[in-house]
């Protein structure tokens, strides 16, 4: 038996384009690295690092949570695995740990295939394309899904980078975000209602410092499709959205360890919120034969 010599996270794709520099590792179609001026726009990890979570991981047929991993579909009952087993979930989707194939390349742009096979608690096959683009403008990744089965199909996608405005940690950083609904939870993650940002102290339509604030929320509503991080030193990036992503998850990253807490803000357009496998809302069904188009984009600034 011979032994793979790629690196863990598979493998390694790297686009420039003027200044940017983007590294997508094939496992999960995953931003690995993004740099500007080499700067770090996101939280980056080795190549031969098994990726700590989900981080830049590409999220699909679902992004965020299936609560209890239990869903009902066109009168079908269907069972996921509990990928969150701490929260009772299933977090993320499917093909975050999917090995994607190369399809193209240049310079400056990549693009990758996965298909999600027919399984347990997913029956459909759906193939999956991911493109990263360099231009000026920063980094635009375009994900197309396309159910290839012989019936309806539920969907749902979005990314997972960290994104890093610059010196310090995710408490130093000025966090500018037009949403004007903030999606509330129990303790274990599961979404109750909607409420005004305000109310839920989750308010940052007037742009402020961050602070020790704890975030692991969706959030809707915009004014415009984007969040923008500033640090003291007048750096930041900003990432924006298209129409067909409505929802924003945000999470601080906090973790026991204080050297690995808060290191970066996890921001995940997705065109639907927290078990909307359950709840319908925002829930694409893909016809078969039809496919879905989403994309968003990181962009530096200073």
């Amino acid at each position: 038996m011979s032994i793979s010599t790629s690196p863990a996270s598979g493998t390694q794709h790297t686009i420039r384009h003027g200044a940017y520099e983007a590294t997508i590792a094939s496992v999960g179609a995953t931003l690995r690295e993004l740099t500007y001026d080499a700067r770090n726009l996101v939280v980056p990890f080795d190549a031969d690092e098994v990726r700590p979570k989900f981080r830049g991981a590409t999220l699909a047929p679902w992004p965020n949570r299936i609560v209890g991993g239990t869903y009902v579909f066109e009168g079908e009952e269907h069972k996921v695995a509990l990928t969150e087993p701490e929260r009772g979930h299933a977090l993320h989707g499917l093909v975050a740990w999917l090995d994607f194939t190369l399809v193209s390349s240049s310079a400056s742009e990549v693009t990758l295939e996965g298909v999600i096979q027919a399984q347990v608690g997913y029956p459909w096959r759906v193939v999956l394309t991911v493109t990263n683009t360099l231009t000026d403008d920063g980094l635009t990744t375009t994900v197309t899904a396309t159910n290839t089965a012989a019936s309806p199909a539920p969907w749902g996608t979005g990314p997972h980078p960290y994104l890093v405005a610059g010196p310090g940690h995710v408490d130093d950083w000025t966090l500018d975000l037009p949403a004007a609904q903030v999606l509330l939870t129990t303790e274990l993650l599961a979404p109750t209602e909607l409420a005004p940002v305000a109310e839920a102290g989750l308010d940052w339509q007037q742009p402020h410092a961050i602070g020790d604030v704890f975030i692991d929320h969706a959030f809707t509503g915009f004014s415009e499709a984007r969040v923008r991080l500033t640090s003291p030193s007048g750096t930041g990036v900003e990432m924006t959205w298209g129409a067909e992503t409505p929802w924003v998850q945000l999470h601080t990253a906090d973790q026991p360890d204080p050297a690995l807490s808060r290191l970066g803000l996890a921001v995940e357009p997705m065109t639907c919120p927290p078990d909307s496998f359950n709840s319908g809302t925002d829930l694409i069904v893909l016809q078969p034969g039809e496919s879905s188009t989403a994309g968003w984009k990181i962009t530096a600034i200073g």
